[in-house]
């Protein structure tokens, strides 16, 4: 008797461990954990710039400085570790012109930045100018060996009239390119001049012409990857619309909204045609999960669901924008970019409902599935819930 009882609520206390395990490290986690860089290289006839941008969080984790432990830095903070941080950057950051490692000639400058509630550490360095028809190349190291931080280093490259883009993350962290005579003509003589070759007319964004690795739609396709699969509320939220009991046309019409919703605040959001800030953005997906949720714990059945995904997948498409909105995409290379990015997105998303569905089905066979749904439910309610409290009140 005790041993059947046991077995009948077998998944409601498995959930509710799950449940508890949410509460207990909700407040640690964070469901965007993605450190990101912004770095732009200039070439020009008379040296090579390169301007590089870290999260202050970022900058903490890799040299200290948070004496009074609030996660910010403020300026005597800073200037503690700028030296250790320069050296650090210095290291893992390698610059070649023809195959040979080239260190900077010259720091001018490393600063701190504030921005709001957030500051960023902002370094210009320069090199070595590229000669005709030589090979330059970037390689970004930093949090190599660290598999628990989702590092990008989102890279633009503007040469001349020129501009390319670039996403070194994961295990791809080169860029590499071989400057054409055409190419060079078209340098500036300094950074920050303009061009004196080009031919194009004012306004014209010519597509790029030199050779190069790392650059293009593959990168940003494995970054849309790695950002859906390290946003644990995107994730938590797609598993608590796909649990409840539906139809196979439900979960298509529900999938569908999903997809059309997010890639269109993805879009807008990118092109800066909307702008919703992350402190409403934000407690808005933890919002979602926690109504969905609830949603499952209320309703046996569920109905019209993908309204409600509609409506939650704008949100979430503004969160998937928010690594890339900062970075000065081409013109000429924008569709293809967004496109790849969201494509890497959709791929984890379709890979997770083909890999569930099937034993969801299977799972609502079992008598006491409905149980099992609650408690899953109550388990992302208390995960949510703990989100949504850390984005509107932490310090």
């Amino acid at each position: 008797m005790a041993q059947s009882l046991f077995r009948a609520f077998r998944p409601l206390l498995c959930a509710a461990a799950v449940a508890f395990a949410a509460i207990a490290f909700a407040p640690q986690a964070d469901a965007h954990a993605y450190s990101a860089a912004y770095n732009t290289l200039t070439l020009a006839k008379s040296q090579t710039e390169m301007t590089y941008a870290l999260d202050e969080l970022s900058a903490i984790e890799l040299a200290g400085g948070d004496a009074n432990g609030d996660k910010m830095l403020d300026q005597e903070e800073f200037d503690a570790v700028k030296d250790e941080l320069a050296d650090i950057l210095r290291a893992h950051l390698t610059l070649k012109l023809g195959g040979e490692e080239t260190p900077w000639t010259s720091l001018e400058r490393f600063v701190l930045v504030r921005e709001g509630d957030a500051s960023k550490v902002v370094l210009r360095a320069l090199y070595p100018p590229a000669a005709p028809s030589q090979s330059i190349s970037l390689t970004d190291r930093l949090y190599e060996n660290d598999t628990a931080t989702n590092y990008v280093d989102l890279l633009t490259i503007r040469y001349g009239p020129q501009k390319s883009t670039s996403a070194l993350s994961g295990k791809d962290r080169a860029w590499a390119m071989q400057l054409t005579d055409g190419d060079y003509a078209g340098l500036p003589e300094k950074a920050g001049e303009t061009a004196s070759a080009s031919g194009d007319a004012p306004g014209e964004e010519p597509a790029a012409s030199a050779s190069g690795t790392g650059s293009g739609w593959l990168s940003f396709f494995k970054l849309g990857i790695r950002h859906i699969l390290g946003g644990y509320d995107h994730l938590l939220f797609l598993f608590s619309l796909l649990i409840a009991r539906q139809t196979f046309r439900q979960y298509a019409a529900m999938i569908t909204a999903f997809t059309v919703a997010h890639s269109l605040t993805l879009t807008l959001t990118v092109l800066g045609l909307l702008n919703v800030p992350p402190q409403i953005v934000e407690p808005a997906i933890a919002l979602s999960i926690c109504y969905v949720a609830l949603d499952n714990i209320l309703r046996p059945r569920v109905s019209y669901r993908w309204v409600l995904t509609f409506l939650f997948g704008l949100v979430h498409g503004m969160g998937f924008a928010d690594i890339l909105k900062e970075m000065e995409i081409p013109r000429s290379e924008l569709a293809v970019n967004l496109i790849s990015f969201n494509l890497g997105i959709e791929a984890v998303q379709l890979t997770i409902v083909a890999l569930l569905v099937p034993l969801l089905y299977a799972l609502h066979r079992y008598k006491h599935a409905r149980r099992f749904v609650v408690a899953a439910s109550v388990a992302a309610l208390a995960l949510g819930g703990a989100w949504l409290f850390e984005r509107l009140f932490a310090a």
